[in-house]
């Protein structure tokens, strides 16, 4: 017999956290996330996430003992504002037992039906910034912070219960060998003397946060046209500022402003923590923090995280500036791999920017979609 049960309290959010360890330990590839980083996500008094959404975590159990997991999501501003009435549904693992999977789900559709929304469509978080797409190629490449891992029979278990496609993701990797500067270094150059730009780099944060809440603008600006963006708040922008802002190198974080100092285009690239987080098994202490300040110095490989430019600056070539840029760090920094997180198939402006380097799709992601 198959029971559900919310987890309300910190003791129970912990055990939700702490079934993917279980379920995925002798597994090479699945990147854990930091337990404690996790609950903070889920408290509703700390992640301003929750004043446009909310969130219902459940957990299975089969003979006492868990067997799976999911959260239930309405955000708000997409339904109110988008006009999509949908219930999200992330943070979803389970074991090979189809039943489960019906179980977990149900629960996401009664939320739907309570709330006369149309369709469930997930995995997905509460926001653009979070984790996107149930893995359907790559099983047999390492995840990274900021994807989630799942073994095949997910996507089996979906196509069972009806739910069809709804958007489909790919991330990519190439060497840092690929990048020939004779790409883009006479570009930059002419665009900069075009334009009238320039570049701003970083060594210290304290340099980027003036001009942090102008790049979520220009990030909810470059994006906008996108059908499944939902925009960051004021208050989203003050917390992203304080949790991720500090922790990314400051030299990965390149900027393109015009000739009135005016923000047009912005990249943040991570140094790759995925093998430290297995290291971390969690936990920050008492030796996590450690594995991961040694990744944040010396890891020989980067993620691409974000890049935005603004409309009026799109298709003029503007990124070259931004590559000229990385090129000098990383050659720098002696980085070998490149790694691009999830990007919407569909979005082939953002494919175009990487053509010269060649890069090699290595994982693909779906998100699904079943009406209620």
């Amino acid at each position: 017999m198959i029971t559900i049960k919310e987890a309300k309290t910190k003791k129970e959010l912990t055990d939700y956290i702490k079934f993917p360890f279980s379920l995925y330990k002798d597994n090479p590839y699945w990147v854990p996330p930091i337990i404690a980083d996790e609950l903070e996500s889920f408290d509703k008094t700390k992640n301003p996430a929750f004043d446009n959404a909310e969130a219902y975590f459940y957990m299975a159990y089969k003979d006492n003992k868990i067997v799976g997991r999911i959260t239930a999501i309405i955000n708000w501003s997409e339904v109110n504002n988008q006009h999509k009435r949908k219930v999200r549904f992330g943070w979803f693992d389970v074991i090979d037992d189809i039943e489960v999977t019906k179980a977990l789900l149900e629960k996401v559709y009664e939320l739907g039906r309570q709330n006369n929304l149309e369709h469930v469509e997930g995995p997905m978080g509460f926001s653009n910034l979070d984790k996107v797409g149930v893995l359907t190629e790559g099983y047999d490449q390492m995840g990274t912070m900021i994807t989630w891992y799942n073994n095949p029979y997910y996507v089996t278990h979906f196509e069972q219960l009806g739910f069809q496609v709804e958007k489909e993701y790919i991330e990519s990797v190439f060497p840092f060998s690929n990048v020939k500067p004779e790409f883009f270094l006479k570009a930059q150059e002419l665009i900069k003397k075009r334009y009238g730009l320039k570049s701003l780099t970083f060594t210290k944060t304290k340099d980027i946060m003036p001009h942090v809440d102008k790049m979520f603008d220009l990030f909810n600006e470059s994006y906008a046209k996108l059908a499944s963006f939902v925009a960051i708040s004021d208050v989203q922008k003050e917390y992203f500022k304080k949790k991720y802002i500090s922790f990314i190198n400051p030299e990965y974080i390149k900027f393109v402003v015009d000739k009135d100092d005016k923000l047009i285009a912005f990249s943040i690239v991570m140094p790759s923590f995925s093998e430290a987080l297995q290291k971390a098994k969690g936990k920050l202490f008492p030796f996590g923090f450690l594995h991961l300040l040694k990744a944040r110095k010396k890891s020989k490989d980067v993620v691409f995280y974000l890049i935005g430019v603004h409309p009026d600056y799109q298709n003029k070539g503007v990124t070259a500036i931004i590559f000229d840029e990385y090129y000098k760090t990383f050659s720098e920094k002696g980085i070998q791999t490149c790694i691009r997180t999830p990007e919407l198939a569909e979005n082939t402006a953002i494919h175009l920017l990487w053509k010269n380097f060649d890069p090699k799709i290595h994982c693909q992601r779906k998100t699904y979609l079943k009406y209620l």
